[in-house]
């Protein structure tokens, strides 16, 4: 029987002992072996810690788009991984949401870039001034730490339950090392495969256990994080390990969870609310079966409404298929094993010693296309607990399967309390279209849960639904649920760093954080920032304006123009008992006047204004008063290119407005902002193509030069360059464009990109496998057509600046697109040969 392996020290090893028996949910077949024994958990954390300054150094940008990689190379073999999944008992909608779930949370994750500085580590909140003069301050910045995120997983999600933490740890920094539950971790062990066959994780970001690992806490250290999913028993065992005592190691635990949904009193049957409602409770009972940390155990509903609840409950369950999952027809699987079915049944029957089953029977169930004595399969339950007052086993006992309670309330106070009987819960919802119910539990039920649903008509069909925890949001509860948190957007990545607080000279924290501090010393540029592109512009990089004084006209034209007629701008007869002393300027005409100062005038870099994230007006300005501007970098952001934009990033920029002729030092600054700026990146991947760049390069080429790559010669080359341009300028007749319309777009906005083109491509309107035969006698002269044809194509595009040429994979290209592809296509062929 074959063995599944681990994942350490960079390398796939077995076990050395006779391995546990993994079984498939539905046939009860043996799958493969788990065996752990004579493995050095001890050296793979150690390994983890020191691989793991690889990533450690990457920045955030660079940390995301790996996650970005990562999760479209898993989407694209996303089939292989479903075949495995039904054998865990789940449908196609159950690994749905494990698998893609998963893949999700990497995307989700790796978008977070976007909000955190490009470096390594992060800068948190606002400065903290410590003197009166503001030459000693303070901030906080957050660093990876330096250890491994120990992930000890349950078995219900063998995919999503790795990622969703994965994807939070590679983000902040920090490796991980994934023991999953052993029952499925055959699904978890064709995924990492996978990830370490692609090679986008640095190695050691990523070790993998397949099995037991009871010793894996004993040598974890202070700059580790450990986190669980499972059991509240566990869970508490693991929590007072010596080891983490001693070394105070970070714990998160996510533990049982008697999750509630309310039915509002106003959601009577009949409405969408009360339809919304059963379909939740339905759900949330055979989705994974049932196997879900935030499925609804307790169903909370008005007393006069039991009943109806109950017929309709029990009608919806009644059209739920059970069998084999991977039949389309079947709505719920098995159960991860028959010990888990056992185990649930035990649960069920701790219950109904005050309860009552009033749907579902434990003896008998219908499948579909299976053997219900092989597999793990079990009908829901539904129980009904008239007084769940003084009968709390629905309040503390989880049966982890296919099974809900249904239990009366008189009010929403009771409702609010019945909640709150759980001790503490990752999920609850209620139904109902009265947000004044919705607000009424949600703030009172709030200490008791981790997240709280509303659900009503108006979001229905966007609603991610009770049971979906989200990448963005926390996942974990209070009390009963762990008390612990997971994911939660860039709250979650802290969990994965050190929080220190740094003190300092504004100039000395502008340094370290890579921000620039007000107050700090400034850098005075050579040249007017704006002309400088994205790679070249630092934080505290600095510019003082020229001056301008503000007249009365000014003001009057600014109001007449923006139909702003404040009466501080125009009725100075009014200022007595103001703040104003004669006629004031408008706050944003000081910004735009500013803006006149220190904005370039001439084409470059500078994009495109971005926005403005905040200002500042500290005291008025009047008229004849005179300004002058610093403008400052603050920051830099890194951007993803889009669309047909040349790469880009953003600079911020702080602006101080200065009175000039203030007397006082603390009435020199009116004031502050910071605005925006998209600015194009450095192009230094391709040559830049001008005539006298191709006759020295083709002086290099030789006739019988070999290519580095493909089946072209120097003179095929030159003949395929030469067709290029001439289909720039038209000469090609009504070209076909192969490419899907819908995919259109997305093909010509590579152009704008600086990525090269990839190696070996098969252009689709050139033979394959073979040459086209030569046109030109020689190599001499297809030199001299190939640049002939070069200034033709340009001399076409002067004549013809607004023409539209077609070309048959990118579609009508305009003369820079046009440029921009021959920019790509001639250093992709000159550095074929060798030439560049």
């Amino acid at each position: 029987m074959q063995k599944l392996q681990s994942y350490i020290h960079g390398k796939w090893v077995e076990g050395s002992g006779e391995g546990v028996p993994l079984i498939d949910a539905v046939t009860g077949e043996t799958i493969a072996l788990s065996d752990t024994k004579g493995l050095d958990f001890d050296q793979a954390l150690k390994y983890g810690r020191q691989k793991g300054e690889t990533l450690r150094k990457m920045t955030f940008q660079e940390r995301g788009n790996m996650l970005k990689k990562l999760a479209l190379h898993l989407t694209k073999k996303k089939k292989q991984f479903y075949e495995v999944s039904f054998r865990t008992g789940a449908t196609k909608v159950d690994s749905w949401i494990d698998i893609e779930g998963g893949f999700g949370n990497l995307f989700a994750n790796a978008s977070l870039r976007k909000i955190f500085p490009n470096q390594a580590f992060d800068v948190e909140g606002d400065p903290i001034d410590l003197s009166r003069g503001g030459r000693f301050m303070a901030h906080h910045i957050l660093v990876p730490k330096e250890g491994v995120a120990v992930h000890i997983n349950a078995f219900n999600f063998p995919v999503w339950g790795m990622l969703e933490k994965c994807a939070v740890n590679w983000m902040a920094g920090m490796p991980a090392v994934v023991k999953p539950a052993t029952n499925t971790s055959f699904l978890t062990e064709a995924v990492v495969r996978e990830i370490i066959n692609s090679g986008i994780l640095p190695e050691g970001s990523l070790q993998l256990i397949s099995g037991s690992a009871r010793s894996i806490l004993d040598t974890v250290e202070s700059q580790d994080v450990v986190t669980f999913t499972g059991s509240a028993d566990t869970g508490r065992m693991l929590k007072s390990h010596k080891r983490l005592l001693e070394e105070s190691v970070p714990f998160n635990m996510e533990a049982d969870s008697l999750n509630a949904s309310i039915l509002g009193e106003d959601a009577k049957p009949g409405t969408p609310e009360f339809d919304l409602f059963i379909k939740e409770v339905r759900n949330e009972m055979t989705v994974k079966c049932g196997q879900k940390c935030t499925a609804i155990r307790r169903v909370i509903v008005p007393e006069n409404l039991v009943e109806d609840v109950q017929i309709a409950l029990g009608k919806s369950l009644g059209k739920v298929t059970i069998g084999d999952p991977r039949l389309k027809e079947v709505r719920m699987g098995a159960l991860v094993s028959k010990d888990q079915v056992q185990e649930v049944r035990e649960r069920i029957q701790e219950m109904t010693k005050t309860a009552s089953i009033v749907y579902g029977d434990l003896e008998k169930i219908q499948t579909i296309g299976a053997d219900t004595s092989k597999g793990a399969f079990m009908s829901p339950i539904v129980m009904r607990e008239d007084n769940p007052y003084e009968n709390i086993a629905v309040h503390s006992t989880e049966a982890f399967g296919p099974v809900s309670t249904i239990m009366p309330y008189k009010n929403m106070g009771e409702a609010i309390e019945l909640s709150k009987m759980g001790k503490g819960s990752l999920v609850s919802s209620i139904a109902t279209n009265d947000d004044k119910i919705a607000a009424d539990y949600t703030v009172n039920a709030a200490t008791h849960h981790g997240r709280i649903l509303v659900i009503n008509r108006e979001s229905a069909k966007q609603s991610t639904g009770h049971g979906s925890p989200l990448p963005l949001l926390v996942h974990g509860g209070p009390g009963r649920a762990g008390g612990g948190e997971e994911m939660g957007g860039k709250r979650g990545i802290k969990h994965y760093m050190q929080r220190c607080a740094i003190q300092g000279s504004p100039t000395t924290l502008t340094e370290i954080t890579g921000i620039y501090q007000p107050k700090a010393k400034y850098k005075q540029a050579e040249k007017h920032p704006f002309a400088y592109h994205w790679e070249d512009i630092q934080p505290g990089m600095s510019l003082k304006t020229h001056n301008r004084t503000l007249t009365d006209t000014d003001i009057v034209n600014f109001g007449n123009l923006t139909w702003d007629h404040f009466y501080a701008h125009t009725d100075i007869t009014s200022l007595e008992g103001s703040i104003f002393e004669k006629r004031t300027a408008h706050g944003y005409f000081i910004i735009s006047a500013a803006a006149g100062l220190f904005v370039y005038p001439n084409k470059g870099p500078v994009a495109a204004n971005y926005g403005l994230e905040e200002i500042r007006f500290l005291r008025p300005l009047y008229h004849n008063d005179t300004i002058h501007v610093r403008l400052t970098c603050k920051e830099k952001v890194d951007r993803d290119q889009k669309g047909t934009e040349l790469p880009s990033g953003i600079v911020k920029w702080y602006v101080e407005v200065f009175d000039t002729e203030a007397v006082d030092e603390e009435d020199k600054l009116v004031a502050i902002a910071t605005i925006l700026t998209m600015v194009q990146k450095k192009q230094d991947v391709f040559h830049e193509i001008d005539r006298s760049f191709l006759e020295e390069k083709l002086s290099l080429l030789k006739e019988d030069q070999k290519p580095e790559w493909g089946m072209m010669m120097p003179q095929h080359m030159l003949e395929h360059l030469e067709g290029s341009f001439k289909l720039g300028r038209g000469l090609g007749g009504d070209v076909e464009i192969i490419t899907p319309e819908e995919h259109l777009d997305k093909v010509k906005e590579t152009l704008y990109t600086y990525e090269k083109m990839p190696q070996g491509y098969k252009h689709p309107l050139m033979k394959q496998n073979e040459l086209e035969p030569l046109k030109h006698e020689s190599f001499d002269e297809a030199k001299k057509s190939f640049l002939k044809a070069y200034d033709d194509f340009h001399q076409f595009h002067q004549e013809n600046p607004d023409e539209m040429i077609s070309n048959a994979v990118f579609g009508e290209l305009t003369y820079f697109e046009w440029k921009l592809l021959n920019r790509k296509h001639i250093n992709h062929h000159f550095e074929q040969f060798g030439l560049i």
